[in-house]
């Protein structure tokens, strides 16, 4: 696996590739990779060659009272398993690469980047959707794997990407979990013994509502309620938010009737986690996937 570490040497290889009318896969992640990662690297590998996956810790989108200095950084594990996943790159800039000298331009996606995370993480959204958009700019991906944890983020790339007419296809892979069924998440490595075992209060919320759907509960407001009750009979956990939204706008949704997410952000001691159930109408019913 070769690792590119400059922008012009990355536009050249992938310049190369388009020309050579290959398909070309991107998997962008910030590190610390996990089998949640390495299922969208699959995924790629099964439809792109060549595949070339980015690491970059990004400072953009990390307020000043979050996480960045502390971020896990294992990059010599990410590399081996990168390579044992027969990626054809890995594109590795330094923070100076991504953003020069005398940078100032940035993307923002408005309307759904402005809720939930967005609310919580000031700037956070912004500093995603610009650096994606660079990402998409230097590799030039025909396919572009996300994973369905992130669903707001996923949802602000999909935006930018139909509404600045990028010739890239936003793929979407499902959430890939522990076996007690938490996300994985880079942050979870944050997680001591006892926060541990109270992070999957999340999932448990999440099923307590998909439960209610199956039985007929349409109301948003008392699935709503359901995940809270759950989240609040766990005393290590602090509700951020629990929410029924359309799946489109993220806007709160009174009754379900259109494709839907419950999602949740809470902190587990110090450490904030975020989950998600996607719903989608079926005929006259309702599927759910946690």
């Amino acid at each position: 696996m070769e690792t590119i570490r400059t922008v012009a040497w990355m536009k050249e290889k992938a310049r190369a590739a388009r020309q050579e009318q290959r398909i070309i896969g991107l998997v962008p992640t910030m590190g610390a990779l996990h089998a949640g990662h390495m299922a969208l690297v699959e995924r790629a590998y099964h439809e792109c060659s060549p595949v070339y996956a980015s690491i970059f810790l990004n400072p953009k989108q990390f307020a000043a009272n979050e996480d960045l200095s502390r971020y896990p950084r294992p990059l010599e594990a990410d590399i081996t398993k990168l390579t044992s996943a027969k990626v054809g790159g890995l594109f590795l800039p330094d923070a100076a690469e991504i953003y020069p000298p005398g940078f100032s331009t940035y993307v923002q996606v408005e309307g759904v980047s402005e809720r939930l995370e967005g609310k919580s993480r000031a700037g956070h959204f912004r500093g995603v959707s610009t650096v994606v958009m660079k990402l998409f700019e230097i590799v030039q991906p025909h396919y572009a794997y996300f994973g369905r944890k992130d669903a707001q983020q996923v949802r602000i790339v999909q935006q930018m990407a139909r509404d600045l007419n990028l010739d890239v296809e936003i793929v979407v892979c499902p959430i890939v979990r522990e076996p007690d069924g938490l996300a994985m998440s880079s942050r979870n490595t944050y997680l001591d013994a006892q926060d541990r075992k109270a992070a999957t209060v999340l999932v448990r919320a999440l099923r307590a509502a998909e439960k209610e759907i199956a039985a007929g509960v349409r109301d948003a407001l008392h699935l709503q309620g359901v995940m809270q009750k759950v989240l609040q009979s766990e005393p290590r956990a602090r509700v951020d938010y629990a929410e029924i939204v359309n799946a489109e706008t993220f806007e709160p949704v009174v009754r379900i009737s259109r494709r839907s997410y419950g999602v949740l952000a809470v902190y587990i001691g110090k450490t904030r986690l975020i989950d998600n159930m996607l719903i989608e109408p079926l005929g006259d019913d309702l599927r759910t996937e946690v």
